[in-house]
This record gives C-alpha cells, structure tokens and sequence, in this order.
C-alpha cells in the first residue's frame, strides 16, 4: 500500500500524488487503515471518516499527517463494509442513506480499535479527530467513552447532539464560517451550553470565510486566500493533540 517512491510530505502541507503511506489491516469485524510516525511512540489517534469513507485519499491523508507529527494514526471504516457516499449520488436519498449509518453507534468499532492499538501498537494515550459525519462522533464519543484522552471535532454536525454537552475529555471544536451544513446559530448554542455545563478543557473557533470541508481539503481545491486558514486549522488540530496526549 505504501508509496515509497513519492513519501507523504505530511508535516503541514497538501496532499501531492502519493499513494498513502500506510497500509490496510484487518481489525476483528473491520478494515482500517492504519499509518505509523518514524519512531516509536504510545501515542494514537483514532480518525473518523466524512461520509465518503474511510478510503477517501483525503482523510488518509490527514493520517499520515499525523504520523508525521509523531502519532500512530488509525482510519476505520465506520461503515463496516457498507457503501461510502458517493457525490453522484441523488441527495434526494441522502436522508434514508444516513439513517443506515448512525454517528452515535460506532462504539463496538471504537472499541475493537482500542484494543487493536493497545494491543498492537503498543498504544497508551488515545485521541480522536473526525471529520462532518466524523466530526459528530467525535462528540458523542467525548460525552461517553472513558478510555479517549481527548477529541477534535472538525465541522461536526452538531444537531446530532445538540441536548448533550457535559463531555468528559478536553475537547476542541473546529467551524468554518461559511458553512452550509452547520449554521454558525448552531455553533453559538453549542458555545452556550458548553459555557453552562462543561467541567473539562473545551475549545470553540470559527475560521473566516471557510466552508465545510476546509481542513481535509485536497490540494486542487485549495484558493490561495483559504490557504492561510486551512494551515492554521490543521496546526491548531495537531497543537491540541500535542497538549493533551
């Protein structure tokens, strides 16, 4: 799986031409894909894929990123072998496919994924960063999972949990602006009702002018004028991970 000849240039940066440079395992009941820093480390991350899956190159590259930043980092699909979203697909039908794949019940996954980086890697302090779909598990796992030391939620879709926001883990919320899917109305809520009842560490930060999607964008995508924005995103993401693991 690996592309030796053309290495992630992971540090902070776009995503060039690069096959991935981790590999595809099998873990219990589901596939991941998994990718590991240069030296050894019992720091993890666990990656929560958007609806278009856990083999869109994107978000792989977002794990090699962080494996270049010193973390073991894992992508498992989610979806235990069920079809990704595809953009050509009818949105029309996005509702009934969505209903299939609930944000909220992923914790036998997340649980076999614990224990395959305790276990195999070697794993002792264990984050979580997800993405829209992911962003929203990322919530429900910082409301209820013990064993996670910290979370980033990047364009979660807040809705999905809008009635809970005791979390148990420091925890950092990444919106854009201009986001069509999670209404800024939204996020001034959740910021309220974290304010009344959060005891831990929480961060909330709107970046001007983006759109959903902006930190795990490829490169092709990318206005010079965003750019500044989606470094500063993807630093902030890794600058929490480094606080709290």
């Amino acid at each position: 799986m690996a592309n030796e000849s053309r290495p992630c240039p992971c540090d902070i940066g776009d995503r060039f031409d690069y096959g991935g440079r981790g590999q595809e395992v099998q873990v219990e009941h589901i596939k991941a894909y998994v990718s590991k820093p240069p030296a050894s480390t019992d720091k993890a991350v666990v990656v929560i894929h958007d609806i278009f899956g856990w083999q869109l190159p994107n978000t792989r590259y977002m794990a090699d990123m962080l494996a270049a930043n010193g973390y073991i980092a894992i992508c498992p699909d989610f979806f235990v072998g069920q079809e990704a979203w595809k953009p050509s697909n009818d949105w029309a039908s996005f509702d009934d496919w969505l209903k299939t794949r609930n944000a909220s019940k992923i914790d036998k996954e997340v649980d076999v994924t614990l224990k395959y980086l305790s276990e195999q890697c070697g794993a002792k302090k264990i984050g979580v960063i997800g993405f829209c779909w992911g962003g929203a598990a990322v919530q429900h796992l910082m409301l209820k999972n013990p064993h996670l030391k910290t979370g980033v939620s990047l364009y979660g879709v807040i809705k999905f949990f809008e009635d809970r926001s005791s979390l148990l883990h420091p925890t950092f919320f990444i919106f854009a602006e201009k986001d069509d899917y999670v209404p800024l109305e939204q996020v001034t809520l959740l910021e309220q009702k974290l304010k009344q009842n959060c005891k831990v560490d929480y961060e909330v930060k709107v970046y001007p002018g983006q759109t959903h999607g902006f930190v795990h964008r490829k490169r092709e995508d990318i206005n010079p004028q965003d750019k500044p924005y989606i470094e500063e995103g993807r630093k902030d993401m890794i600058n929490w991970l480094n606080k709290y693991l």
